[in-house]
């Protein structure tokens, strides 16, 4: 039987993809030779932001800068939670200067916490955040190290998770929250190590178990108030099984996006406040 739901409104950093393009490949999802539409991708960025305001979620936008293509996918530019911003520190050269623009916005915005770090960490891409904890991915981008540092500036117990298949190479493709409050998530086991499937089968026994086209389809990087969960709309069978928990998906299209390897969440940096 579904659960009774709550929505509880949210707060994002959003950025226009005004520069948005793939002209180098840093993941296995870009491939510099598939042509961009830059109108298509900032049309379909425009349609997720205007989905979170209809929910009763504010947007804050960070200005886009010229030679940085993927600074679309704000979640990987820092992490925060209440209000302290554990800043990034990108593993791939192409992506460093957006660390710094993060933090100037923070600086800007009434953010005074501000943490620059030690440790190579790509932001809510690889931190995702519940009631009870901080998972944290390693594997691909982010150096094991940087937990430790999180959990020291947050205060919060942080669990590590092996990232196994580099399809998936940051958390936020491979696992959702989809209720924070109650510690609910949503993963595809396949993406972790044997170890850290264990983890999460001891941490959350009753996770929505995805299966292998739905996490191909980025269904797993959604964005969730508890109640709507948005979310690639080609992730049809995880639709599914979220309305069958008394979850109400909400299917947006971001395939232009898709070519910079991010969707939904990768969009969408949560300012917890």
């Amino acid at each position: 039987m579904a659960r009774s739901r709550r929505a509880t409104a949210r707060r994002y950093l959003m950025c226009p993809p005004a520069h948005f393009d793939v002209t180098y490949s840093i993941n296995p999802w870009m491939d510099p030779a598939k042509p961009v539409d830059g109108a298509l991708a900032l049309a379909q960025w425009e349609q997720l932001r205007e989905v979170y305001r209809s929910l009763g979620h504010t947007v804050e936008e960070l200005p886009c800068e010229p030679g940085l293509p993927d600074m679309v996918f704000t979640a990987n530019g820092a992490t925060v939670v209440d209000g302290r911003v554990f800043g990034a520190r990108f593993a791939h050269p192409e992506r460093e200067p957006e660390a710094e623009a993060h933090l100037e916005w923070f600086a800007a915005n009434g953010f005074t916490h501000l943490h620059v770090p030690v440790h190579i960490n790509e932001g809510e891409g690889d931190f995702a955040v519940t009631a009870s904890y901080v998972l944290a991915g390693r594997g691909f981008r982010t150096n094991p190290l940087s937990h430790g540092e999180a959990q020291e500036f947050f205060g919060r117990p942080v669990i590590g998770l092996e990232l196994v298949d580099p399809r998936f190479y940051h958390l936020d493709l491979a696992l959702a929250v989809l209720d924070d409050a109650a510690d609910e998530i949503a993963y595809y086991p396949p993406a972790f190590s044997p170890g850290s499937r264990e983890v999460l089968r001891r941490l959350f026994p009753g996770a929505l178990v995805a299966t292998d086209d739905d996490a191909a389809a980025f269904g797993l990087n959604a964005v969730s108030d508890g109640l709507h969960v948005v979310l690639p709309q080609a992730a049809a069978g995880l639709c599914d099984a979220l309305r069958e928990r008394g979850f109400e998906p909400v299917g947006v299209d971001v395939g232009e996006l898709l070519k910079g390897g991010g969707a939904v969440k990768c969009c969408s940096q949560e300012l917890r406040v």
